[in-house]
C-alpha cells in the first residue's frame, strides 16, 4: 500500500467493483468521466479483468481512508505510453459524491503522482477534463499541471457542446514544486 497523510492506494479487489460501479454510474460522477454510458456489472468485470489485472499500460489502485479502511474511490495512470514515459492520470472520490476534494482527493493525487514519477520514471502525466469541470481544473492547477491546450466541442453532454481541457505535469516541475 502506498500511504499518504490521509489515505492509502492500494490494489483494486474484486469486492470493491460493486461500490466503484455505484459510483461510476452516479448522475453527478458520471457527467464528468469520458465513459458517459450506465455501466453493468459485466462493463465493470470486463474493465477489472482487462485494464486493471491484465493491461501493463495501466496502474489503477483504490483509494482507501487510513483512519477507517474504508473504500473511498479510485485513482491511476492509464495509457502509459513506455517509450515516450508519459500517463493519463485519473481520479475520483465517489464516498458521499465528493468527486474531488482537498482532503482525500489531494493526498490521493499527491501519491500517485509521485509514484509516476519516483517509482515508474514517468516524464509527464497528463489529464483530460472537460471545460464545466471547475473542481477539477482548480485541481489539477493546485497540483502544479499546466494547462497545455484545448480541443474545441469534443464532448456532447447536458444538451450541449463541451470543450476537452488538456493538462500536464512534467518530471522537471514535479520536482521543483516538491524540491527533491
Amino acid at each position: 500500500m502506498i500511504k499518504g497523510k490521509y489515505v492509502g492506494l492500494r490494489a483494486i479487489e474484486q469486492c470493491d467493483l460493486a461500490m466503484l460501479l455505484n459510483w461510476r454510474n452516479a448522475p453527478e460522477l458520471r457527467r464528468y468521466f469520458r465513459e458517459y454510458r450506465e455501466l453493468n456489472s459485466d462493463h465493470q468485470k470486463a474493465w477489472y479483468e482487462n485494464k486493471v489485472l491484465n493491461d501493463k499500460n495501466t496502474e489503477m489502485f483504490a483509494i482507501v481512508d487510513l483512519s477507517t479502511d474504508s473504500l473511498l474511490g479510485a485513482c491511476g495512470l492509464c495509457y502509459i505510453d513506455w517509450i515516450n514515459r508519459s500517463a493519463d492520470f485519473s481520479i475520483y472520490i465517489g464516498k458521499n459524491g465528493l468527486y474531488i476534494d482537498e482532503h482525500f482527493a489531494d493526498d490521493a493525487a499527491r501519491q500517485i503522482i509521485s509514484y509516476g514519477f519516483k517509482e515508474m520514471g514517468l516524464h509527464r502525466i497528463w489529464c483530460e477534463i472537460y471545460d464545466y469541470d471547475h473542481l477539477k481544473q482548480s485541481f489539477l492547477e493546485r497540483l502544479g499541471f499546466a494547462l497545455d491546450g484545448r480541443h474545441r466541442e469534443t464532448h456532447w453532454t447536458e444538451g450541449s457542446w463541451n470543450d476537452s481541457l488538456f493538462y500536464s505535469l512534467l518530471d522537471s516541475d514535479y520536482y521543483v514544486l516538491n524540491k527533491k
